[in-house]
């Protein structure tokens, strides 16, 4: 909690303003933020200065291990995150190969799963590296990116999370994620949750110990509208202790990630916060 609640101090001590193109706001920006995870330890980093919540994230992203390209999909799993991106983007319902209703087309999981070759074949990127992981290989490429800019005018929406870089020393495993931009008071807590899951998920089911998930944001913002309610409410809060997330134990493969896991498979232990923050969201 203390390097969330630092960042969003330095965002606004230090931030520059920066007029926003696609929102018609203003935010106040930072450039390069590094955030640690300590996942060995189990410190699950939920913000605790204000209520959160925790198994839309992880839907989300357990939607993109399964390749998914619907938002259909993704509301089955338990998050509706993907619901204004395929249907109320004018650009994306004019765009001539959406196929319908809840078309995503070939965005984040698509591309870490089926990333397309110019001979019409696919990479499966995160299969390679669960198979290198279980052996305890490290070829110092075990990346998984879903940043394809020669398929941007393919699916609704470019990356903002955009690469996973695992690496194993002796039997444990570390992730590096790169974030092109965030919105600091409302989405970094949800790709908090989602790096420290990634890292733990992939331990358990390679075999391998679960060590430090690096966070590397380059573009850190506040949103105008949303500085008030973070200069003079959540920044006045004393922090809780972090939670700890509990896996099932039973999740031994990426099979079972693709195939009968859900939700009712995570919970977490010990979280306690402060009341919920109505932070304005830019669309």
């Amino acid at each position: 909690m203390k390097q969330y609640l630092d960042l969003c101090q330095r965002i606004v001590d230090q931030g520059t303003w920066v007029e926003n193109e696609r929102t018609g706001k203003r935010c106040l920006t930072v450039i390069n933020a590094d955030l640690e995870y300590n996942v060995g330890a189990n410190e699950f980093p939920m913000i605790t200065t204000r209520k959160s919540y925790f198994k839309s994230a992880i839907a989300e992203f357990l939607g993109y291990i399964r390749g998914y390209d619907n938002a259909a999909d993704f509301r089955a799993l338990g998050t509706k995150t993907w619901d204004a991106n395929a249907n109320l983007n004018d650009a994306w319902l004019n765009n001539p190969v959406r196929k319908g209703d809840d078309d995503m087309g070939r965005v984040y999981g698509v591309q870490g799963r089926a990333w397309a070759k110019p001979d019409g074949s696919t990479i499966d990127q995160l299969q390679k590296i669960v198979d290198d992981l279980s052996r305890g290989i490290d070829d110092r490429g075990e990346i998984l990116t879903f940043y394809n800019p020669g398929e941007f005018d393919l699916g609704c929406l470019r990356p903002c999370m955009h690469t996973h870089n695992f690496s194993v020393l002796g039997d444990t495993l570390h992730l590096t994620s790169f974030q092109r931009s965030c919105d600091v008071p409302l989405g970094l807590n949800f790709n908090q949750v989602q790096v420290f899951f990634f890292l733990a998920i992939m331990a358990q089911i390679t075999g391998l110990k679960a060590g430090t998930a690096y966070h590397k944001i380059v573009n850190a913002h506040i949103y105008e509208d949303q500085l008030e309610l973070m200069r003079d409410v959540q920044l006045k809060r004393d922090p809780f202790p972090s939670p700890k997330l509990i896996i099932n134990p039973d999740i031994k493969s990426l099979k079972d990630l693709e195939t009968w896991v859900t939700m009712e498979d995570f919970k977490v232990e010990g979280y306690q916060s402060h009341d919920a923050i109505s932070y304005p969201f830019a669309v």
